[in-house]
């Protein structure tokens, strides 16, 4: 069995979870958040805590369990706590503004860059060189940090561009004559 889906799953007050033949939903004060069951689980609820197994001994079955386990803990964290990534602008004159669920970029282009975010995550801009994206469903706020981020990715010889907070980017030398 995966060592990930023997771990289980705790389920915190205010947060309900219920196990369909389709689907299992998860529901708390973040929102709501539906995953397609999958039939080489066997997800089970005791009291505050799920447990996955895999439903035969095949090798897809033990590989889904741990699967499956991570992404009903992620979706459980995201209507408790929720989650953010966060950019950060690097060069003259970059900026960044959110109005609402839109968020305006000028990053050096001759015209602005405009991203509409999708239901259920919201940008926020604590400064004008920082971008945070916050949702509950952890794929979604991941997906649209790196649709933002390709906008305009580091570029390796100033490392001018969008970057991810905590990520580094390795300066290239120019070349010498």
């Amino acid at each position: 069995m995966s060592r990930i889906a023997k771990m289980g799953v705790s389920v915190p007050a205010g947060v309900d979870v219920k196990l369909g033949d389709a689907q299992i939903t998860v529901k708390g004060s973040g929102g709501e958040l539906k995953l397609a069951a999958n039939p080489l689980v066997k997800v089970a609820a005791n009291g505050a805590n799920l447990s996955f197994a895999p439903a035969d001994e095949s090798r897809e079955a033990n590989a889904m369990s741990g699967t499956m386990r991570q992404l009903v803990n992620n979706m459980v964290v995201g209507v408790s706590k929720g989650f953010e990534k966060k950019l950060t602008l690097v060069g003259v004159g970059f900026r960044a503004q959110a109005q609402g669920n839109k968020l305006n970029l000028s990053i050096g282009y001759s015209h602005p860059v405009n991203f509409d975010m999708p239901a259920g995550l919201k940008v926020e801009t604590p400064a004008p060189t920082e971008i945070v994206v916050k949702g509950a469903d952890r794929q979604a706020v991941g997906q649209m940090a790196a649709v933002i981020r390709a906008a305009r990715p580091p570029e390796p010889y100033k490392g001018k561009g969008i970057r991810y907070a905590d990520e580094k980017v390795v300066i290239k030398e120019t070349k010498k004559k």
